[in-house]
């Protein structure tokens, strides 16, 4: 039996062993509670909603790829690629599968299919950055946007270097939309990218080791940051280049409407601004053919265009032309004939084929002989002090100019 002071000392125990007992494991019935998050399952779940579905997103891809083909092309953009995909189960599954950065034991996407937004998308390579901004004014326009962004290399979190490309997620808007061929996209997102040819190289790279390597040190994502700058100021240059470039045939074409040849200095498309204003434009006669009759131009000494209008001004193409052909060649043809008839065998001993089979002289040479024979003054002209400049011919350039 126990006496009155021992079943208090027996409460006063139970007491105090209150709090130990807070502290024992929970039940085994809720332990499950604590188990890690099932990403495999997760990654299948999301492909199993895919899959069925990227042929879809790959028809998306490619009416976006259409259209924005279609526009460049009327606006005359310059650009390197136009790519349209959708992305691969493998990619997406992958994608699906990665953990939060706030927390690694959950998924970074609950639901992947309306949260990975590059199920489809198209990517646009220019030459230019004003070309980036031409197709940027394009997207723009043409379609509803949904979100745009400017993305580029990170050194440490929050600090950009160098070039930033363009993102854009966009939709298919109206009146487009509304058209049979695209209302089955209405309510999808596609992915546009716009960079420069630098720009992508340079992230196709930095991708590449990134995937490879899955985490980069200090030391590699310095460097690829520097190549970033170095990008950006490339780009700059190679822009700067062709604005100068385009304000100086400006320049040169103002000069020759205006006859003030000797300040234009002798290139393929002065030639051809030149011989339009002279002669008048002749469409069929491509550029390779104006840059190489430049090259035979400037082995013959000539510097500017003013000297080729002192050799050329007082003979008839037209005549030259109907003496040599019995028809009036085109107008690079015409311009070439005048110039054998003033220089006459020097003109000939600086041909390309000429030069390469001395034989070749005698078909040029019985040409002198023609326009000679019907009362053409032949040689008369001194060309300036030629300098040696190699000259390949086109493949059509046998016995006559290439026009084409």
């Amino acid at each position: 039996m126990v006496d009155a002071d021992q079943s208090g000392a027996v409460a006063n125990n139970a007491e105090q062993l209150q709090p130990e007992a807070a502290l024992s494991p929970p039940p085994a019935e809720t332990a499950g509670e604590s188990e890690s998050f099932n990403f495999d399952a997760h990654r299948q779940r999301a492909l199993d909603t895919y899959e069925p579905r990227r042929q879809e997103f790959a028809e998306c891809a490619q009416a976006v790829r259409s259209v924005i083909a279609s526009l460049l092309k009327d606006e005359r953009v310059l650009h390197q690629s136009l790519e349209a995909r959708a992305k691969t189960t493998e990619s997406f599954g992958r994608k699906a599968a990665s953990p939060s950065e706030d927390n690694p034991e959950k998924p970074k996407y609950p639901d992947p299919l309306a949260e990975i937004t590059d199920l489809a998308a198209v990517r646009v390579i220019t030459y230019l950055l004003d070309d980036v901004q031409r197709v940027n004014e394009i997207v723009e326009r043409e379609f509803e946007i949904v979100e745009k962004s400017t993305r580029s290399g990170l050194l440490e979190e929050g600090e950009r270097l160098g070039y930033q490309s363009v993102h854009y997620l966009i939709r298919f808007a109206s009146p487009r939309c509304d058209l049979v061929e695209y209302a089955r996209f209405k309510d999808l997102v596609i992915e546009i990218q716009v960079r420069t040819i630098l720009q992508h190289a340079w992230a196709e790279i930095e991708h590449d080791i990134q995937y490879k390597s899955r985490e980069t040190t200090t030391s590699i994502k310095r460097r690829f940051a520097s190549l970033a700058g170095l990008v950006e100021i490339a780009d700059r240059e190679f822009q700067a280049i062709s604005t100068e470039d385009r304000e100086r045939r400006f320049k040169a074409r103002n000069l020759i409407n205006e006859g003030v040849l000797d300040d234009v200095e002798i290139t393929s498309d002065a030639l051809k601004a030149y011989l339009d204003e002279k002669y008048g434009p002749d469409g069929r006669v491509s550029e390779a053919s104006y840059e190489w009759a430049t090259r035979i131009l400037k082995r013959l000494g000539y510097r500017v265009l003013g000297e080729l209008e002192e050799t050329a001004k007082p003979y008839d193409d037209d005549q030259i032309s109907r003496i040599l052909w019995q028809k009036r060649q085109g107008q690079l043809n015409r311009f070439m004939d005048v110039m054998l008839a003033a220089l006459g065998d020097r003109f000939v001993l600086n041909l390309p084929w000429v030069q390469a089979q001395p034989a070749n002289a005698e078909w040029s040479r019985r040409m002198l002989v023609r326009l000679k024979e019907s009362g053409i003054r032949v040689g008369e002209f001194e060309s300036p002090k030629p300098l040696v400049v190699e000259v390949t011919p086109p493949p059509e350039a046998e016995e006559q100019w290439p026009e084409s």
